[in-house]
């Protein structure tokens, strides 16, 4: 595969290793700072399994997920020269996504996190290793999916947004991580380059620092930033988009079974929506299929296994209940 324009979805993102560790023991105890995992201190915890799952993280998982819906994609990414790095890579050729674009440090570790898995959601255990980044010469492709970047990173950040000024027949889409969120106003001539933007709703009140705003006062505000279409996802209330001056709402797809582990749902509806804009598809079409992938990422261990193909996700269409629409709010 070459670096030109024949490519349709480059995701630029950390690629880790996630070492599920499926819980029984400890609960869960609300506090002023949210629900906290509470396990025995200084005792001995007995864990039910461990699922080892290479080559995930945002962009990881969004270029799966756009390989898998036919889409020609690469990841520019960042590993160490170590057998870790070669699960990545390895994982990632089997899901038919180009590696051209991503380093093997020498002397560096792959990223490796580890999930504590307990009911149906994930605390993760992180450590970002320090790469040494830059963007590659990357041609011209249809999409860039930027997401999850450590603090080693930070500079990258601009080159992309460079890039974009320089490359105006390339999209991007932004799907911010935790570090970047922290540096809002660092990137905001990567805002301003931004085609579509997607948060949930506390991470859009964090942008904003704002609360107890209605949607559309949230959509507004982010779209004050720069981008040209913004998204908030809010949980069983759905996904909020505005394109243009037009606001809409799409439910979320009704689960086929109770959540297994939520990993990944995110991602999942993200990377499915530009997926289908990168084919050529209007946004309430994309926009009424990104739920379906979500919906079954979460009936499975980790971010990947449960992403589907195009064929699968209009079978799940068909058998929507009539109130599955886009609606205008």
């Amino acid at each position: 595969m070459n670096s030109d324009s024949s490519l349709d979805f480059i995701g630029i993102g950390d690629t880790v290793i996630d070492a599920f560790i499926h819980l029984s023991i400890g609960h869960i105890e609300e506090s002023a700072n949210g629900a906290q995992l509470c396990l025995p201190y200084g005792a001995k915890v007995p864990y039910e399994s461990v699922t080892v799952v290479p080559a995930v993280g945002n962009s990881a998982n969004a270029v799966v997920s756009a390989s898998r819906l036919g889409l020609r994609t690469a990841l520019v990414s960042f590993l160490g020269d170590d057998k870790h790095g070669k699960e990545c890579l390895d994982k990632l050729q089997q899901e038919k996504v180009s590696t051209q674009f991503i380093t093997q440090e020498k002397g560096k570790s792959t990223n490796y996190h580890y999930v504590l898995w307990h009911g149906d959601d994930r605390t993760i255990l992180i450590k970002h290793t320090d790469f040494t980044v830059s963007l590659p010469n990357i041609g011209t492709p249809k999409w860039i999916y930027l997401s999850s970047l450590g603090e080693h990173a930070k500079e990258l950040h601009l080159e992309i947004a460079n890039y974009m000024t320089s490359h105006p027949d390339t999209q991007l889409a932004f799907q911010p991580g935790t570090f970047q969120l922290s540096i809002k106003d660092e990137l905001a001539p990567l805002y301003k380059e931004t085609d579509i933007l997607c948060v949930n709703k506390e991470e859009a009140e964090l942008l904003l620092d704002v609360q107890g705003k209605d949607i559309k006062e949230l959509l507004d505000g982010l779209q004050n930033m720069g981008p040209k279409i913004t998204i908030i996802t809010d949980g069983h209330n759905g996904a909020f988009i505005k394109n243009e001056n037009k606001y809409m709402n799409m439910p979320i797809y009704p689960d086929i079974a109770k959540p297994f582990e939520r990993t990944g749902a995110g991602d999942a509806f993200f990377s499915t929506f530009i997926a289908y804009l990168a084919q050529g598809k209007d946004v309430e079409h994309a926009i009424t299929r990104a739920p379906i992938n979500s919906m079954n990422v979460v009936q499975h261990v980790g971010a990947q296994e449960g992403l589907l193909t195009q064929e699968k996700i209009e079978e799940y269409l068909q058998k929507a209940p009539e109130n599955y629409k886009v609606t205008t709010i």
